[in-house]
């Protein structure tokens, strides 16, 4: 049976988002017997490795851009340092589906960021839906109740960091390789999380800890892999929406491995930040094709 471009970039993103789990999943198990740093820099060296790698393969190794797009890629890489420590000091000390659950506001702040910073149009109901969206954040983190959690601020620290490395991502010309940029931001959270875990104690690697750090490198490859795959394999307004599998992956291993469950509130929370997101990924697909139909008439 012939699979469209759509269906094959949807099974792709799926992919990615379990891949993207399955490497939180094993950092936040090698979080047991190493500290942040150590363990950042240490998956660092590998995914750094593979993506040259992978860049190789791709034929999109260079570096020969202009000093413009070098400034890009540098703030873009310190956004991701940033969002690396704040989301990994955040998955440390929460249970996996709450961290992923947070995350999964990013469709409603990189649009909401768009528009606000970069002028793109937004309709009432996408205004609407970000509203609401927040709303289910909200119901996650729930500052001041009795079961909130300090770290969450830093998933939402997190989420800021990862909104304005997509911004800066929509200023750069579309003939930068995506891998190179991944790369440089890759090599970026290495070389900081080496210099930073000189200020911690060396934590001696067991062949457990090796064994978890090596799981998450392979995953976090696949992830970058078939993420690169599926923006290339069909229709982003398609293929987007399906990111969210990456929730209920982390509620599946959030529950076999660490025995962790959401509470009803957290669920809820969760869910309505889902629905709001695929509404607004699904109008932004839907306004550009009407914005397609109207130049060609």
């Amino acid at each position: 049976m012939q699979i469209s471009d759509n269906m094959r970039g949807a099974f792709l993103m799926m992919g990615s988002m379990v891949a993207f789990t399955v490497n939180d999943a094993f950092l936040k198990a090698v979080s047991d017997e190493l500290p942040l740093f150590q363990a950042l820099f240490l998956r660092g060296i590998g995914t750094v490795v593979c993506l040259i790698i992978l860049a190789h393969v791709l034929g999109q190794f260079r570096l020969s851009f202009g000093a413009k797009v070098w400034a890009l890629i540098g703030l873009r890489s310190a956004a991701e340092v940033l969002a690396a420590i704040f989301f990994l000091t955040a998955l440390f000390n929460m249970p996996l589906a709450n961290v992923t659950a947070v995350l999964q506001a990013l469709p409603l702040t990189v649009t909401l960021a768009g528009a606000v910073f970069l002028g793109e149009a937004i309709g009432w109901r996408r205004m609407l839906a970000i509203l609401v969206g927040f709303s289910g954040v909200f119901l996650i983190v729930r500052p001041g109740a009795e079961g909130f959690n300090v770290y969450s601020l830093y998933a939402l620290a997190a989420v800021g960091c990862v909104t304005l490395r997509d911004l800066v991502v929509r200023r750069m010309p579309r003939d930068v390789p995506s891998v190179m940029v991944g790369l440089v931001a890759a090599v970026a959270v290495m070389v900081f999380g080496g210099v930073a875990c000189l200020t911690e104690d060396w934590a001696p690697v067991t062949t457990v800890a090796a064994a978890q750090l090596g799981g998450a490198m392979v995953a976090i490859v696949f992830g970058y892999v078939f993420s690169v795959a599926a923006m290339r394999g069909g229709d982003l307004g398609f293929v987007a929406p399906f990111r969210y599998a990456g929730l209920i992956a982390a509620l599946i291993l959030g529950w076999l491995v660490f025995a962790e469950w959401p509470d009803a509130v957290t669920l809820t929370g969760a869910a309505i930040v889902v629905a709001t997101g695929l509404f607004t990924l699904l109008r932004e697909r839907h306004t550009a094709r009407r914005s397609t139909i109207g130049r060609l008439r």
